[in-house]
């Protein structure tokens, strides 16, 4: 291909944001370079310095509408879409009299942080850029002879090539194009995320043949967009490269966490304190803490203190406490940070601090990551990738009407007393973050044995009776007596039958088995209470 490095003779400037713009009007000065820009952007670059033409005296056309028709005009888009190395398009332009740019800076109106401010609906529209983005995709399609530059990183870079004359590389504004188009579908992406939500089919639209509410749910183009917010040391293992991504129409959620001391976060402090943060707001507004490792609990309670709660979490599982997450639904108090100081802990999130708690998990656990969140979790869509596509869902959350007690079904011993349903109650709303195949023990509303993960759910029984009557203390049985909640049905009695022979007083569980009855039968013979939910959480 012919050699398309040039000077930057002639430029085209129109951003909204104008940080760093300083360094381009230097440059521009310097080299004498001919300028077309429009409204405020004019203005600024006039005040340093630059000879400006405005875009007016270029389209022969004013700037109309409130703004929303400035470059939306031939005079404009066949400078920049005119490719210089095409001798007929040379020719068209010369005998249309419009001279074609070497340069497009654009950046756009500000539609995410719009949403973000709370702005009402005619706001929110008045920043969806029009001009903006087609001056955008046009340069950046005819990168054979155009540099179009959208990021402000980018501009030290411009104005090292117009002063020195040299211009872009073709290679150059292939990168330069190709960052420019992914900018361009970020921001409709955005704009599609707000429609969405927004502006739903209305029930006045007839639905097509066969459609269904799922297929409204998922449209045929599922489009979303984050922006990096920083790159991680690396990923799950240190042989994995990783970074941070956010939404840009949530400043609120857990990526958002405010860091109050301690190291980095890492990619699998994110995922386990993410894991901790949705199991302590299952429990709302009960005063809740978790103690998360590996994306698992291995303690959960509820107490009248957040302290409470955190001596009753963390004495489910002390061992596999060592290094773990902590998450606290309310303020950390001093109490709490007191009982937290003597075991190592990667990371704590909570909605705030107590000054002096804050003060003394920072300046007693340096390397503590210490986050505060200012949101509970939002149920939003989930997403997984597999090779070759993603897989969408909501999220589980505690709604369904099986996680309703008042929903569950008897089916067999006596009804629960208060405090035994209350624990019943506990065991299933914690069930919910625990890995399937899970069981769940727990005792005044506090896990005292979790069983998660396995391959099936025999072991999981087992699994959690051993660790509830191990790692309470020698002698100590802590499933005699207790509740235990099955996050699926149990397949067979057998599973059941080792949480019977334990001492479990009541289970709750799904139901839906073909041996329903088996299992009920097994109940029903050992005196133990038991409820049905219709409604399992499995969580993979």
């Amino acid at each position: 291909m012919t050699n398309t490095q040039r000077p930057i003779k002639r430029a085209l400037v129109s951003v909204f944001h104008k940080e760093g713009i300083e360094v381009l009007a230097q440059a521009f000065v310097d080299a004498g370079t001919e300028v077309v820009s429009t409204g405020s952007t004019a203005a600024k670059l006039a005040e340093l310095g630059v000879h400006v033409t405005p875009v007016e005296q270029v389209t022969g056309f004013p700037e109309c509408l409130d703004g929303r028709v400035k470059t939306l005009d031939p005079h404009i888009h066949a400078g920049i879409l005119a490719d210089m190395t095409n001798p007929a398009h040379a020719a068209k332009l010369a005998e249309l009299g419009i001279k074609p740019f070497d340069l497009v800076v654009v950046n756009l109106y500000p539609f995410a942080d719009t949403v973000r401010s709370g702005a009402d609906e005619a706001a929110t529209i008045e920043k969806i850029d029009i001009g903006g983005p087609s001056m955008v995709r046009g340069a950046a399609k005819n990168s054979a002879t155009v540099a179009i530059v959208t990021d402000p990183a980018d501009y030290a870079l411009v104005a090292a090539r117009v002063a020195d004359g040299t211009g872009f590389t073709l290679e150059e504004r292939r990168w330069l194009a190709a960052k420019a188009f992914a900018h361009t579908a970020a921001y409709d992406a955005t704009i599609n995320e707000w429609t969405a939500k927004h502006w739903p089919k209305p029930a006045t639209v007839a639905s097509g043949e066969g459609e269904t509410a799922e297929d409204a749910k998922f449209p045929a183009k599922f489009t979303r967009t984050w922006d990096k917010a920083h790159t991680l040391r690396y990923g799950e293992n240190s042989h994995q490269q990783a970074a941070l991504y956010v939404d840009p129409l949530n400043q609120t959620g857990f990526a958002h966490a405010e860091q109050l001391g301690g190291k980095p976060m890492s990619y699998n402090n994110y995922v386990d304190a993410d894991a901790a943060w949705r199991a302590v707001w299952d429990l709302a507004p009960s005063i809740a803490v978790a103690v998360v490792k590996h994306n698992n609990p291995c303690g959960l309670a509820i107490g009248a203190t957040a302290a409470e709660a955190h001596r009753k979490a963390h004495a489910c599982d002390p061992v596999s406490a060592y290094g773990g997450v902590i998450a606290c639904n309310t303020t950390v108090t001093l109490d709490m940070a007191n009982g937290v100081r003597p075991i190592f802990t990667e990371v704590i999130v909570a909605p705030d601090y107590e000054p002096e708690a804050l003060e003394l998990l920072k300046t007693k656990k340096k390397n503590l990551r210490i986050l505060k969140v200012a949101e509970p979790p939002h149920g939003h869509e989930q997403f997984r990738q597999i090779d070759g596509g993603v897989l969408v869902q909501d999220a589980d959350l505690i709604n369904a009407t099986g996680d309703d007690p008042n929903a569950w079904k008897l089916v067999s011993g006596e009804p629960a007393d208060e405090a035994t349903l209350k624990d019943l109650v506990f065991a299933w709303r914690a069930i919910r973050c625990v890995k399937s195949n899970a069981i769940l023990v727990a005792h005044d509303q506090a896990t005292v044995g979790i069983g998660m993960g396995q391959v099936n759910r025999v072991d999981s029984c087992h699994l959690a009776v051993e660790r509830a009557n191990t790692l309470g203390g020698e002698g100590v049985n802590r499933a005699k007596g207790a509740v235990a909640a099955s996050d699926a049905f149990f397949p067979f009695a057998d599973g059941a039958e080792v949480l019977i022979n334990a001492g479990v007083k009541a289970i709750v569980q799904p139901g839906g088995s073909i041996r329903d009855e088996e299992v009920i039968e097994a109940a029903k013979k050992a005196g133990v209470t038991m409820y049905l939910t219709g409604t399992r959480h499995f969580f993979h």
